[in-house]
């Protein structure tokens, strides 16, 4: 089995899902290697994204997993362009994908930041305000809700990450899903800020020039053991950026928002000054 020693998006997410179909067929590392014939440490960096597996390769482990239909199509797919720095998913195969990704570059990361402009961060979200931004009519709502929230935790744990979240105070304002929903989640914000870990900004409006809050939403995750990656959300479709020079411009944008956005104190006043307004309004 061959491969190179990038680690770029859509193949570490990728060796994900080749994780969790093992993990689901109850196979050890070491015993899919031995039924391939290849060494586990070539399934382990397929599995962390290290090396990028060619559709071939791929076929063989899942054909070993006993994985067939459409699970089995998709991931083959999925390898044909997975060692391409940047990805962009044009959300056919919906947010149980996203979600994955997402879960999976939370689960590794060092440092998040989250510059969040329209919504509250997805790590900072309650369940109703989660509830109210990803639609009442879905068939699956409460699954993605649970997902939603659930990656919370990730912000909970010993060896939590760092996260940086610059919310616009535009997203603090917009009374999504009511009121009281809105109030719940301003002191939601407020309760996660006092972990070590968690630090929270507010972006001012007012601005009379214009600055990367402009152009949009944007999350950077920062590794221990390789490359940043970039993620940006769209209408229909999300992109992972990998390239270092993409990487760095949103690197630069969300520098420049820290220096822009109120200091944590001044944040935490203006937040609980915004849930009374709402709690005003009940």
């Amino acid at each position: 089995m061959a491969g190179n020693n990038e680690h770029p998006p859509k193949a570490r997410v990728l060796g994900a899902e080749l994780r969790q179909c093992r993990i689901s067929a109850g196979m050890k590392q070491r015993e899919l290697a031995e039924r391939l014939n290849v060494s586990y440490v070539s399934i382990s960096r397929y599995e962390t994204g290290a090396r990028t597996p060619n559709p071939e390769d791929v076929a063989q482990i899942l054909a070993t997993l006993g994985i067939t239909g459409a699970r089995y199509v998709e991931l083959v797919d999925m390898a044909r362009d997975a060692d391409q720095p940047n990805w962009l998913d044009t959300g056919h195969t919906g947010a149980r994908r996203e979600l994955t990704t997402l879960i999976e570059f939370e689960r590794t990361a060092r440092r998040i930041t989250d510059v969040a402009t329209i919504v509250i961060p997805g790590l900072l979200q309650t369940a109703n305000y989660a509830r109210a931004i990803l639609g009442e009519t879905s068939s699956d709502l409460d699954t993605r809700v649970t997902m939603r929230v659930g990656r919370r935790d990730v912000l909970l744990q010993r060896d939590a990450p760092e996260f940086i979240a610059l919310i616009w105070e535009a997203a603090l304002r917009e009374p999504l899903g009511g009121h009281q929903t809105m109030a719940d989640q301003l002191q939601h914000i407020m309760t996660m800020s006092e972990r070590p870990n968690v630090t929270v900004r507010v972006i001012p409006m007012g601005s009379t020039r214009w600055h990367p809050a402009h152009a949009g939403a944007f999350l950077v995750f920062h590794f221990p053991r390789s490359a940043p990656i970039v993620h940006v959300e769209n209408f229909h479709s999300t992109t992972f950026l990998h390239k270092s020079r993409d990487v760095a411009a949103y690197d630069t944008a969300a520098t420049t928002l820290q220096q822009l956005a109120m200091t944590p104190e001044d944040s935490n006043g203006l937040i609980a000054k915004i849930k009374d307004e709402m709690e005003g309004q009940l």
